[in-house]
């Protein structure tokens, strides 16, 4: 006899086994269909994020900055440190010890919740008073039923077009949180920010790093001036030679290195070797194998599914969420469309404000953001005003080592209303949730200038840079 679910969510990443875990609480029969397998060949929830993506990427690249310490920052401290070596194996054991125990919870998660999952491709079969979807994993083949279905199935890496991954010398993300030895030279095709993170990674383990970036500019997303910065800091101290411009001609992999031909923006040829060859040029919607014809949902010419405001597709009933729809492919912004859309098939009013989510790029030090950035305001001609203040500044930083960035505040000029925050230094990633607070409570610059932030912490660049959108900081 055929299952029958209320919902069915197609992905078990972060917005999918959310969405599934908040359908389920509001009191539906809830089913998470999922197809990831680990390197073992066993099933493995959490999608991208939890298995290749967001958690390995931070494992390592915490243990690549403990190494780096060791190395260059203990001794400032007066700590002195003799025979400091890696041990790659060990690290990457740690890496795959986090991610199962992550992947794992999620299993219990679903049983707490109840929430069944089955493993295997989920695709479309038929649409009526309910929908009909198939769950392939390899040769079993089973059909099911449900009420409302969301899709929630991801990106994939974007592929450069006439280059062949093989796993030993061009590699994708995947590849590069698996090498097993530190390759002397690494180049990186992209400078975005898995290009950014992974090259940080081996960098401080030892690898001699080059990136190959297309655009003419670097982060043209972010900020100007956090941009500025964090090219004078990854070119200088982290020295990462990062290349704009760039037009690669020709890759050729051999049996010890891969071949490279580029030419940079004056039309100069340069032919390069390396060890090892990661493509990082984004990521594009997987889409492919949904049989979305079978319901007649619209997928537009990118591959994204067309969905309103509250994540409804063309289908009645049909909703998806995360990479596969407009708006960042950010894990966050993935699960809060989960929650959103069970919350909208319960009856409930939810939304998630595209304005005010958060951007994080964890290299050392750190990049995040939400709202607005300066070039932003002036192509808009809204009139603002900013404050900035710099880590060097913070007795906080110094105490840390960690003095490079600023924290940046830009506001309206008439209102006061923040409109945007953009932070480089340490620990970036967690002082934006301030700036994310008050700009969801609409709150001004002077309203975080007048509150109180403890003595010393890295919170305060965050009141010096609201005191100095008015001119009046304290300690610059």
């Amino acid at each position: 006899m055929t299952q029958q679910f209320d919902v069915a969510v197609i992905g078990a990443g972060p917005g999918g086994y959310t969405a599934a875990i908040r359908a389920a609480q509001l009191g539906f029969k809830t089913v998470c269909i999922d197809d990831w397998k680990n390197t073992q060949g066993n099933p493995s929830l959490g999608g991208t994020c939890l298995n290749v993506g967001c958690i390995p990427s931070k494992a390592l690249l915490e243990s690549s900055e403990n190494y780096e310490r060791a190395l260059h920052k203990f001794a400032d401290h007066g700590i002195r440190t003799k025979g400091v070596s890696v041990d790659i194996a060990a690290m990457l054991a740690r890496k795959d010890k986090i991610v199962d125990t992550f992947t794992g919870s999620i299993a219990l998660l679903f049983k707490k919740n109840k929430v069944a999952s089955l493993h295997g491709r989920g695709s479309f079969v038929s649409a009526g008073e309910r929908f009909t979807l198939q769950v392939r994993d390899g040769e079993r083949v089973e059909e099911i039923e449900a009420t409302h279905v969301i899709i929630a199935t991801g990106s994939v890496a974007r592929q450069l077009p006439g280059i062949a991954l093989d796993g030993e010398r061009v590699l994708d993300n995947v590849g590069a949180l698996s090498m097993t030895e530190i390759p002397r030279k690494l180049g990186v095709v992209g400078a975005g920010v898995i290009g950014l993170e992974m090259g940080s990674v081996w960098r401080r383990l030892g690898s001699e790093v080059a990136i190959l970036e297309a655009l003419p500019s670097f982060l043209p997303a972010v900020d100007e001036q956090i941009a500025k910065e964090a090219f004078r800091v990854f070119n200088g101290p982290l020295d990462l030679k990062i290349h704009t411009g760039v037009r690669i001609a020709d890759v050729k992999a051999g049996k010890k290195s891969v071949a490279v031909s580029y030419a940079d923006r004056d039309g100069t040829t340069h032919n390069v070797e390396f060890d090892k060859l990661i493509i990082a040029i984004g990521r594009v919607p997987n889409t492919a194998g949904l049989n979305s014809d079978a319901i007649g949902l619209r997928i537009d010419a990118r591959g994204y599914i067309e969905v309103d405001e509250h994540n409804h597709t063309s289908v009645p009933n049909v909703y998806a969420i995360g990479d596969v729809v407009r708006g960042p492919m950010l894990a966050h912004k993935s699960s809060e469309e989960g929650v959103a859309v069970a919350e909208t098939i319960a009856g409930e009013a939810s939304h998630v404000n595209m304005d005010t989510i958060p951007w994080v790029i964890y290299t050392s030090p750190e990049i995040a953001w939400v709202g607005k950035t300066e070039q932003q305001l002036k192509s808009e001609g809204i009139p603002y005003r900013a404050g900035r203040f710099p880590f060097i500044a913070s007795g906080r930083a110094r105490a840390l080592g960690e003095t490079a960035g600023f924290t940046k505040m830009l506001a309206h000029a008439e209102t006061d209303r923040i409109l945007g925050v953009h932070i480089i230094g340490p620990y970036a990633s967690e002082l934006i949730a301030e700036a994310v607070v008050a700009m969801e409570f609409g709150a001004s610059s002077e309203d975080i200038a007048r509150i109180v932030h403890a003595h010393p912490t890295l919170s305060e660049a965050m009141h010096e840079a609201a005191l100095g959108v008015h001119k009046r900081t304290l300690n610059i």
